[in-house]
């Protein structure tokens, strides 16, 4: 399987259970943080790139930073990619790119969801570990 393919399957993952049992973020420990970056911005070929900054420590399996946006009162939520996370307890930057494959993004008002989730793998099925989640209201500029 690809590091790509790994990457969209986590975010949906992510994505899912958050929707599914937000309450799951309560566990994140204080010390760990993700954040979004206030700017995004927009390709001519409407590739959307995100960033920020997280920090997590204690993982035992893979580990990644996904993020989606949506804009407007729009029911679909975009997965813009993943990165994989290093937890060593230090600040790290991460980026995101992706293309929506429908419902093309616009400049302008957005809102990002970025997470650290690990796949730790208790009993063969790898499971979601949430380390960080943050919503953010950011604009979507023109590169």
């Amino acid at each position: 399987m690809s590091l790509r393919s790994v990457l969209g399957t986590a975010a949906g993952a992510a994505l899912l259970l958050l929707a599914a049992a937000p309450a799951a973020t309560a566990s994140a420990a204080p010390y760990e943080t993700v954040t979004v970056d206030p700017t995004g911005s927009i390709a001519p070929d409407g590739t959307v790139t995100l960033s920020g900054t997280y920090r997590c420590l204690g993982n035992s399996g893979a580990t990644f930073v996904s993020s989606s946006v949506v804009q407007g009162d729009s029911p679909v939520r975009h997965g813009i990619g993943g990165t994989r996370a290093v937890c060593d307890g230090m600040e790290h930057t991460w980026e995101n790119s992706g293309k929506p494959s429908s419902d093309p993004l616009t400049p302008g008002a957005a809102k990002v969801e970025a997470t650290v989730m690990e796949l730790s793998s208790g009993g063969g099925l790898p499971l979601p570990r949430f380390h960080a989640v943050q919503q953010q209201d950011i604009t979507l500029a023109k590169s």
